[in-house]
């Protein structure tokens, strides 16, 4: 099977068709990226191992992002190079069985990509959750409840699933004291809005003891938790 394993410098990223949207995967798929990209193979389109339901193979071609394809967390996570301030992002993604991932706005605040088909209850570490806060020591753990789905809108694994976030970023003064909190102002998994106006006090994760919150920061899509695909990510930045 021909696949493309990249793991160069990536280069620049390509304007999106539609006014005023910026394409993050196009068929440079791993343009918009700083660093190396490594681990991550492109191809033209992703679906679960026939061996094995916890991994990915890649289909040849372009303009799809495939993270660990071999079913182990073994890929750099992506920064965009461009930071950006409020924002709309349309993205899609492929989990396998049992696998994880997620959107990081600014790198700091998470909507959760899981493979959480079928859970009744869903949690803040479900597939649409707001991300809860963590902390590193003595291991890794939740701190807070974050702000689960209301409902699972998530489909199976193998899967192709929609997400469509609005982000409004916080607001600071001139001294730079921050007097409004980050927002998800919507937030849409496969045709179903799951949060509306969703204050954000810190950022996510581990994120909120050791990193500054911003006017503007970087898209940031992770790849370490486990395999992913990536496809037709448009973002349109609020003109200034």
């Amino acid at each position: 099977m021909a696949v493309f394993i990249v793991l160069a410098i990536c280069t620049f990223a390509s304007a999106a068709d539609g006014e005023d949207w910026l394409e993050l995967i196009g068929n440079d798929a791993l343009g918009a990226w700083q660093g190396e990209c490594g681990g991550w193979t492109v191809g033209g389109d992703a679906a679960l191992d026939p061996q094995d339901v916890r991994a990915l193979v890649a289909m040849p071609g372009r303009g799809v992002l495939i993270s660990s394809l071999s079913g182990r967390a073994e890929s750099r996570n992506l920064t965009s190079k461009q930071s950006f301030a409020d924002q709309e992002i349309h993205i899609e993604f492929l989990v396998p069985k049992g696998s994880n991932a997620g959107v990081k706005f600014q790198g700091l605040y998470e909507i959760q990509i899981a493979d959480s088909f079928g859970k009744a209850q869903p949690t803040a570490s479900d597939c649409g959750g707001v991300y809860p806060r963590a902390e590193l020591e003595p291991r890794y753990h939740t701190i807070d409840e974050g702000v689960p789905p209301p409902v699972n809108a998530c489909k199976p694994a193998g899967e192709w699933q929609e997400l469509d976030v609005v982000f409004r970023a916080p607001r600071f003064d001139a001294e730079g004291k921050k007097i409004e909190d980050a927002r998800f102002v919507k937030v849409t998994l496969n045709g179903r809005v799951l949060h509306e106006n969703i204050g954000l006090k810190w950022p996510t994760g581990h994120a909120w003891r050791k990193e500054k919150e911003v006017a503007r920061g970087p898209l940031f899509l992770q790849g370490d938790h486990g395999p992913v695909a990536y496809r037709n990510l448009r973002i349109k930045a609020a003109r200034e």
